[in-house]
């Protein structure tokens, strides 16, 4: 059973560094963890290593299991531990404790997760580095190359070997092989990734994503830039953290480096398997991308049969918005009692309506990131 790692590397050796503690994770019956990795010595890269990501249920030998990590200059005596977390809530409706039961199941917040995740976002902060977001809404971009090995479901859908399917998603190629080989798989929309610069004949980005390690060079199309501030950097100030297991959503605004405040702590309902009409809502680090006050369903039908107030989406068709209503027509209903139960939604995170309104006003898009996890 595999405990904390740590990795320290330099430059190109990270990739390997990095693919070796994924190996290792397999080595072990994919039941060991890769905690999150820090080493703040000078000079040295951080490797955030995201196991919770990697639920087990989709690790075999011949699939390699989906790895979210994040690589990033972390600045000097700054790690994971002096993140800080307070509560001072903003929106104090519908709100959920620290623990609380569920039939006869104890759930929780998970602030530990949180605080790995915050701290990639406090070292974003320290970077000048530019910034973009991959973005491919209902194939808008066009459609994504066929990856070198991919599966294809009853449904004729088709996924590449971490299970992101081909509709809506972003080829990543391996470095030097954009025009000459298949996209290695794919990236999803709404993914953050580091612009590192452009391939030899500047026909694509050089980036560094976060969900799915490595370096990669995908189309420029496929790319949108981040407008850096009046600083020159890309502030992401403004974190939701979606709870899978949990069937939680907690906002957070950081205050300053190393203090994140509590906005909120509400429950949701997160998307269940049930293709070809609805998904999980994918693990991950997304950026808000675009708001509707009213987003129109058909449940995959030809007929618009109903709307969800105060939608921000983060990936694909996914939103966070308010109680779905089923009357075009209807009236915003406020809550509905599955909220905080099992998961039900189409892909989306379902919220009580005011706390969707909440997180519509006060989460900015491209300056706001949705984190996904179990």
């Amino acid at each position: 059973m595999m405990g904390k790692s740590l990795v320290a590397c330099t430059g190109s050796a990270c990739v390997g560094s990095l693919m070796f503690v994924a190996l290792c994770v397999g080595v072990v019956g994919c039941r060991g963890v890769a905690d999150d990795v820090t080493e703040a010595a000078s000079g040295s890269v951080s490797v955030s290593m995201w196991a919770d990501s990697v639920r087990l249920r989709d690790c075999v030998d011949s699939v390699p299991p989906p790895l979210h990590s994040a690589l990033m200059q972390a600045p000097r005596l700054f790690s994971r531990g002096d993140i800080a977390i307070e509560r001072q809530l903003t929106y104090d409706r519908h709100t959920v404790a620290d623990t609380f039961s569920y039939k006869s199941e104890a759930r929780r917040f998970q602030f530990d997760k949180m605080r790995e995740r915050l701290f990639v976002l406090d070292s974003i902060q320290q970077s000048e580095a530019r910034w973009g977001i991959l973005q491919n809404r209902r194939n808008w971009r066009g459609q994504a190359p066929l990856v070198k090995r991919h599966v294809v479901d009853e449904y004729r859908s088709v996924a590449d070997m971490w299970g992101v399917q081909r509709y809506q998603s972003v080829p990543l190629f391996v470095v030097g092989e954009y025009g000459v080989e298949q996209p290695e798989r794919y990236g999803r929309d709404g993914s953050p990734v580091k612009l590192l610069g452009h391939n030899a004949d500047s026909t694509a980005w050089r980036v560094e994503a976060f969900n799915a390690a490595g370096e990669w060079e995908v189309p420029h199309k496929y790319v949108k830039v981040i407008a850096p501030d009046s600083l020159g950097r890309v502030a992401f100030d403004r974190a939701v953290m979606v709870d899978r297991t949990n069937q939680v959503v907690a906002t957070l605004e950081r205050e300053r480096q190393g203090l994140w405040l509590v906005r909120s702590m509400n429950p949701c309902t997160t998307g269940r398997n049930s293709p070809p009409v609805g998904y999980d809502t994918p693990l991950g680090m997304f950026v808000i991308q675009d708001r509707k006050s009213r987003m129109l369903f058909d449940n995959g039908g030809p007929a618009i049969v109903g709307f969800a107030p105060w939608a921000s989406r983060f990936t694909n068709g996914a939103y966070l918005h308010g109680v779905p209503v089923n009357n075009v027509r209807g009236n915003i209903v406020e809550f509905s009692r599955t909220l905080g139960t099992v998961p039900l939604s189409h892909e989306c995170v379902r919220n009580a309506s005011s706390h969707a309104k909440f997180i519509y006003d006060w989460a900015p898009v491209e300056r706001s990131v949705v984190f996904v996890y179990d």
